[in-house]
């Protein structure tokens, strides 16, 4: 049986330009998390990396020199790596300092910048988005750390989002989403080879009016969690955990006066697993954001979950 859970709004971000995008939630250390603004107004050429400190409520931004899609916290201190534009580099909040370590992504395509990612050892998965949401050119690639390859995996997908990784009978897959697909599917991914076997379908939400986003897997892997944005007005949004093996709906968390859910991510906090929700205002009009007032907002509420087998890795820089 399917349960439904409220979610808390934060009174993060504090700004309307950092309310527009937010996504890529990741554990950064105990109570405290990292987040992205993708960009900072519709407008924009910028956005950011963020730190929330859920014990004080304070939010730290940092601006970065473009767009990213994503961004993990390094095992150097105050580091990250980040998918940015169409690089991917090192950004040290320290200093400002931005080092590019791979270039050339989605090279002989127009009008695409990199969206989710994930991190698997000193390798990263990550996908691309066309900034127009209506060709499939964008990429899905694989930045082998071992020999600093960039291997583009894919090259049909509009915008690459919510990632995860399991093994299943020994061998790595990977879950992938790309949104206007409205489905779930799955690969086994050959880091070495660099290749993909053809896509099985997880979760088909064809039906559903809203767009699956960011997603995670459970810490026990039997469950993922998928953050629904629902493009229109809409008294609550919703972050969902769906059964793998079934495809059946464990657990809703909803996100009042905020439709457009982007991303989840666990973070240990208060002496339990918490979930917190990123969402967005982007697309909204100013009556729309009238009629969701906590739109933009990070959400937190009780995972449910046991941190049996939770991690939060770092990237190895």
């Amino acid at each position: 049986m399917s349960q439904t859970y409220e979610a808390r709004p934060l009174d993060v971000p504090a700004t309307s330009e950092l309310r527009f995008l937010p996504e890529g939630p990741y554990q950064y250390s105990e109570s405290v998390l990292s987040w992205v603004g993708i960009q900072h107004g519709a407008n924009a050429r910028h956005g950011s990396v963020n730190l929330l400190d859920l014990r004080t409520g304070e939010n730290r931004s940092f601006e970065l020199p473009g767009r990213p899609g994503f961004a993990f916290p390094c095992q150097s201190n105050g580091k990250f790596v980040v998918g940015c534009e169409r690089s991917l580099g090192i950004f040290d909040t320290a200093d400002g300092s931005w080092d590019v370590f791979c270039e050339g992504v989605d090279a002989d395509v127009e009008n695409t910048i990199i969206n989710d990612g994930l991190m698997i050892e000193d390798n990263l998965v990550f996908g691309t988005k066309d900034l127009e949401f209506a060709t499939k050119k964008a990429g899905l690639y694989l930045y082998r750390g071992r020999d600093a390859k960039l291997i583009r995996l894919r090259d049909d997908q509009i915008c690459s989002n919510g990632k995860a990784t399991m093994m299943i009978d020994g061998k790595l897959n990977l879950i992938d989403i790309d949104s206007p697909t409205r489905t779930v599917v799955r690969y086994e991914l050959d880091i070495d080879a660099g290749t993909l076997t053809d896509a099985v379908v997880v979760l088909d939400l064809t039906d559903d009016p809203a767009v699956p986003d960011g997603a995670i897997l459970t810490p026990d892997a039997a469950g993922l969690i998928v953050s629904m944005f629902l493009p229109s007005v809409a008294d609550h949004g919703e972050t969902r955990l769906y059964d793998l093996a079934s495809g059946e709906l464990r657990a809703t968390w909803r996100t009042a006066g905020s439709p457009q859910n982007t991303c989840p991510a666990l973070v240990k906090h208060d002496g339990s697993l918490q979930l917190v929700i990123t969402t967005a205002v982007e697309n909204m009009s100013p009556a729309d954001q009238q009629a969701c007032p906590n739109a933009g907002r990070l959400f937190v509420a009780d995972s449910g979950l046991s941190a049996q087998g939770f991690d939060s890795p770092k990237f190895p820089r």
